[in-house]
């Protein structure tokens, strides 16, 4: 996100030497912006850094305790972060800032599950030092401590509940509390934005939590390959906006893009070791961010059959379909199962963690025709031989789909999801009832509305590509979306065009319309450089985060939105 407007420095206290001004922020360090304070300034020469402190150390480091309460011009109006917060409860008081000798307490002690983000909040805020397992708050401290038991680290998020917070600015003092430690992340994002927006928050209670459980970005890392740093900066600026998933699709006809060892012809030149990819995981689940990884079949598979030709489907004229696979031919299962297989074990997740796949099935060439029997016939004849004279193509790619799911949930994982366009009216098959339907588009003839996924009891995830479509080049009458076309115009209910979908609000709710994601789409791979795209993306992340955390109508205006986004 973009570095911080400057207000006014303040002078410096002359006890205190040198400043510590800079954060980690996106792709690289900002300064911390200088809080217009009465009293001192948090600066490296008065206090400790975080940073130092042995990972699982019991000790506490001291700083004297100040001489009187701190002081400083009150920190009016409501807290001002992206997204806004749910409900603030204004008290009487000068709220709270970072000031010199403050620290961060955590009473649960170095081993607790909060302790590595109160050590991430006091760098973030310049430096302070955190002590562990003393329960003396002092003026201007902040306590961290958790509502719920100490369980194990980044522990599992389950529903909206364990992502909420609460944090109290009384009497100088700062105090934030939560069911889990995702709990605690999301408000140390707060006291992080609140300080770099108006240098602190005003007094008062935050109660906190979102609207819908799943909220992300989905990355074509295939078509054009992203750096390692990129997607770790993205990941950072994501959680900061308190965004909990990030999609990774690495597959497709322009490239295969992680390192494979039982396949190893399929990897394009740029790719991802697999080393650098248990770093993004592990980066992720440090975040509170899921990963979602895309192997995408029977289509987009160009990169991998450009090396296994003999699996390429032929029309019945003998014509050959790009990146599609036929799947009546029985050595295209073992080959896609076997990369399934061994990526599902390179993305990991902790024990009880929601695992998901995602499993593509979107524009299967075979299924686009307007009479696949007749323009595939080997497909044909293998859904009659497999289920019998009335079996279809439809049916057999439903099949291949749910043998595919097989595949990985063999492997653990159990958040299974496909494209819309990906699920098919199957006489004899139904696609398996566990998976979720990620609809984004219903633009060509024929496909199914929301609603008709809704009302048969499934589940599904927002990509409107009306909104939430950012596709490199722009083809296909595609245009860049807006953070103030999505702040304004669209809410998870609108699934597909521009108005909500058609059903009862029972079917609407976050149990049935789980959330949305970002897609960024490389069509065009170089129409925009990495940076350009980070660039484009910044402003609808920040309308996205905003209207899947908070259902009300937003009480900023897109120019105050805009502004503030610009100084978090």
């Amino acid at each position: 996100m973009s570095n911080p407007m400057r207000p006014p420095r303040t002078p410096r206290p002359s006890a205190c030497l040198r400043p510590r001004t800079t954060i980690r922020s996106g792709t690289a360090r900002s300064a911390l912006p200088a809080v217009a304070l009465t009293g001192a300034l948090l600066l490296a020469g008065c206090s400790g850094t975080a940073d130092t402190e042995p990972p699982g150390s019991t000790s506490a480091k001291m700083n004297p305790s100040p001489a009187t309460t701190p002081t400083w011009a009150p920190v009016t109006g409501s807290p001002q972060v992206i997204p806004a917060v749910r409900t603030f409860r204004r008290a009487d008081g000068r709220g709270w800032r970072p000031s010199s000798g403050a620290r961060v307490v955590v009473p649960a002690g170095a081993k607790s599950n909060v302790a590595d983000e109160a050590q991430r909040l006091a760098k973030e805020l310049g430096g302070m030092t955190v002590v562990y397992g003393d329960q003396t708050v002092r003026p201007g401290d902040i306590e961290v401590k958790l509502s719920g038991k100490n369980g194990a680290d980044n522990v599992p998020v389950q529903s909206t509940a364990d992502e909420a917070y609460t944090l109290t600015a009384s009497g100088t003092r700062l105090t934030l509390t939560a069911p889990t430690d995702a709990g605690i992340f999301y408000g140390t994002r707060t006291v992080k934005q609140a300080v770099r927006a108006a240098g602190g928050l005003p007094e008062g209670t935050i109660e906190d939590r979102p609207d819908r459980p799943q909220r992300g970005m989905s990355l074509d890392n295939a078509r054009k390959p992203y750096t390692l740093d990129w997607i770790e900066a993205r990941l950072r600026e994501i959680a900061d906006l308190k965004l909990n998933q990030f999609q990774l699709h690495f597959s497709d006809d322009q490239g295969f893009r992680i390192q494979s060892d039982t396949h190893p012809e399929v990897v394009s030149a740029d790719h991802l070791t697999k080393a650098q990819v248990r770093q993004i995981i592990a980066l992720a689940r440090s975040l509170h961010i899921s990963v979602v990884p895309e192997l995408d079949s029977p289509g987009h598979l160009g990169a991998v059959l450009a090396h296994h030709q003999d699996l390429l489907l032929h029309k019945a004229s003998g014509s050959v379909v790009p990146g599609a696979i036929d799947i009546s031919n029985p050595k295209a299962a073992p080959l896609i199962d076997s990369l399934l297989t061994e990526m599902s074990e390179l993305f990991t997740n902790p024990k009880g963690a929601p695992a998901y796949w995602h499993l593509g099935g979107d524009e299967y060439q075979a299924l686009m025709s307007s009479s696949p029997s007749t323009s595939y016939p080997q497909l044909a004849r293998a859904a009659r031989q497999k289920y019998g004279s009335g079996g279809t193509v439809e049916d057999l790619t439903t099949g291949w789909l749910n043998d595919r799911q097989k595949t990985v949930e063999a492997k653990g994982k159990n958040r299974i999801e496909a494209w819309n366009d990906g699920f098919f009216a199957s006489p004899r098959v139904s696609a398996d009832k566990n998976r979720m339907v990620d609809y984004w588009t219903g633009k060509e003839t024929g496909k199914r509305d929301p609603a008709s996924f809704l009302r048969e009891g499934r589940n599904v995830m927002n990509f409107n590509d009306e909104y939430l479509y950012y596709v490199l080049g722009e083809p296909n009458q595609f245009t860049y979306p807006t953070g103030q076309r999505i702040y304004q115009s669209w809410t998870p209910m609108v699934i597909r065009g521009t108005q909500p979908v058609a059903v009862p609000a029972s079917m609407t709710g976050p149990d049935r319309i789980p959330g949305a994601r970002f897609a960024i789409w490389s069509d065009r791979a170089q129409a925009q450089t990495q940076q350009q795209v980070a660039a484009g993306i910044r402003l609808p992340l920040a309308a996205l985060a905003q209207k899947t955390w908070d259902p009300g109508t937003p009480a900023l205006s897109w120019a105050a939105f805009q502004a503030l986004a610009n100084r978090v």
